[in-house]
């Protein structure tokens, strides 16, 4: 059972990472520049979303099966943080920037907020992966 719940959540990691991806890269300027923002996340939010549910339920189900080792496990610490940090970041830009949205939606690169909100979102879900990908080689590295 614990591959299948493994292979679940990595599969809509991609899914969520992927049109999260889209979105940042959006706001970065960098992609779909005549196509509104605000389009953009309209089109992407839900997929965006459900991937992130179904992605945060399997990872809760995979700490279950080993709570303590994993708690124990400095890797898991920090992409616990780094998914507090990445959840801060999109409740602020969600809550100021986007806001304002209807300013700047046609412009092919966004303000230079939405940019920021962009490009550390990118940097968060990179090291959250890298963080991720790390917790089985604890034991390794630091024994």
């Amino acid at each position: 059972m614990f591959l299948i719940v493994l292979t679940v959540h990595v599969l809509t990691l991609t899914v969520f990472v992927g049109t999260a991806v889209m979105l940042d890269l959006r706001l970065l300027g960098m992609t779909m520049t005549r196509v509104p923002v605000s389009e953009v996340m309209g089109r992407l939010l839900p997929w965006t979303t459900a991937g992130f549910l179904v992605m945060i339920a399997s990872g809760a189900l995979l700490f279950y099966a080993a709570p303590m080792l994993r708690y124990q496990n400095v890797f898991f610490r920090l992409k616990m943080v780094t998914l507090v940090l990445a959840g801060l970041n999109v409740w602020i830009f969600r809550n100021t920037v986007y806001r304002r949205v209807a300013e700047w939606d046609l412009d092919p690169v966004p303000p230079r907020r939405a940019r920021v909100a962009g490009g550390l979102s990118l940097l968060l879900w990179a090291v959250m992966i890298t963080l991720g990908r790390m917790i089985p080689y604890q034991l390794y590295w630091f024994d």
